[in-house]
């Protein structure tokens, strides 16, 4: 999708100017002898096209709700989405990421966890 280029058009017959895409007004240059076009810088950065490093290096502990037993501790992404694959429900496990600049394991907000859990293969129903 390409990014369209706005201009500000100021024949609006005193009702003040307002921003309309480039392509409408040189379509309407032809009928116009003069076109007065303004570049405007943009306000806000480009967004990244790739994820940041910290997200690519995240480390993750998950423990079991019940026993409190730590399943497993310093695992990646993709290991942490297989060992959710063996558990049952999300409500089992609790999932923490490590928070360098704090030093200390930040359990993943709901949205977080969901995101991991609809990421994981779930077991394979039993045969009857």
């Amino acid at each position: 999708m390409m990014a369209k280029t706005w201009v500000l058009d100021t024949e609006t017959k005193g009702t003040g100017a307002r921003m309309v895409p480039l392509e409408k007004v040189l379509r309407g240059a032809e009928r116009k002898p003069e076109l007065n076009v303004v570049e405007l810088e943009r306000a806000v950065a480009p967004r990244p096209t790739s994820e940041p490093d910290e997200a690519r290096h995240r480390v993750f502990k998950i423990t079991d709700v019940m026993t409190r037993e730590t399943l497993a501790e310093g695992i990646d992404l993709r290991t942490a989405v297989e060992l959710l694959g063996d558990v049952r429900a999300s409500v089992d496990v609790q999932v923490y990421a490590w928070d360098a600049e704090r030093r200390r394991w930040r359990l993943l907000g709901l949205d977080e966890q969901r995101a991991l859990w609809d990421a994981r293969r779930p077991l394979e129903p039993a045969a009857a």
